[in-house]
């Protein structure tokens, strides 16, 4: 395995591209409404990337070995859909519970991040396994430390998922990223403490647990992006890069919709 440490130019670099990529969260959020398609956010997203910011959305044409390409700047999916929702013709409705995944490439870096929303009220359902990932993100991240193992993170997950009865999808994880969309390390959010490699200052990584309310078992449906859970039940994620510094971490994509929570942080190190 083979990690590229971030030297300070790249560290500057990164904090320019998350932040961007967070910001275009916070723009998206207001347009989150009932009778809204999924392809009209991607292409406000996609508009405020290239117009205004001067980005590249790093999923168009994004192509892996044995997919086809990606065909739209963001990743938007709705309710049983874990990740990879391909925005289209699909209305959004009230109860809604809806992830916006973002990376944008600005200067030859990466940034990535990605949050929930509710369109309207919300089942007490889809308001507490939105919470319950939210918190298992958040408690993965405040592993994270030199010295720290790898293994850490997804145990916190885990942990904390399963105590509320969900369940963790063990076929995504997180990822190093930077001037490379995926590299190594790969941050899964399951396993056990003190397993795996040990964290090191200068490494940036996502932390993206994707939590299901039911199984964890996946199905993919035929444009060979879209996955869903295969018990049609409601899935989650929240996503944030992550710097290890020094003496802990610096979340480099945050913003005032996706602070940590109080009650399960202590203090967050940077």
């Amino acid at each position: 395995m083979s990690i590229t440490l971030k030297n300070d130019h790249d560290i500057a670099q990164m904090r320019v591209a998350c932040r961007l990529a967070s910001e275009v969260l916070d723009f998206i959020t207001p347009h989150i409404v009932a009778g809204v398609t999924t392809e009209e956010l991607d292409r406000l997203c996609h508009e405020l990337m290239v117009k205004e910011q001067g980005t590249v959305p790093a999923p168009l044409n994004y192509q892996p070995p044995g997919y086809p390409p990606y065909p739209k700047a963001t990743c938007i999916s709705v309710n049983d859909v874990i990740c990879h929702g391909i925005p289209g013709e699909k209305v959004l409705k009230n109860g809604d519970a809806l992830n916006i995944d973002v990376t944008v490439i600005k200067n030859g870096y990466f940034g990535d991040t990605s949050r929930m929303f509710i369109v309207g009220e919300g089942s007490i359902l889809a308001k507490r396994l939105v919470q319950t990932t939210f918190d298992c993100m958040w408690l993965g991240i405040d592993q994270v430390r030199p010295g720290a193992h790898l293994g850490d993170i997804g145990a916190a997950i885990q942990k904390h998922a399963e105590a509320q009865g969900y369940s963790v999808v063990r076929e995504y994880c997180g990822h190093g990223i930077g001037q490379v969309f995926h590299e190594e390390p790969q941050v899964l959010h399951y396993g056990r403490a003190g397993t795996g490699i040990e964290l090191e200052a200068g490494m940036i990584f996502t932390v993206e647990p994707m939590i299901n309310a039911g199984r964890r078992e996946i199905r993919t449906m035929p444009d060979q992006w879209t996955v869903k859970t295969r018990d049609r039940s409601l899935s989650a994620q929240w996503e944030h890069t992550v710097l290890v510094t020094p003496t802990g971490y610096e979340v480099l994509t945050v913003s005032a919709g996706t602070q940590a929570p109080s009650h399960l942080i202590a203090a967050t190190a940077s």
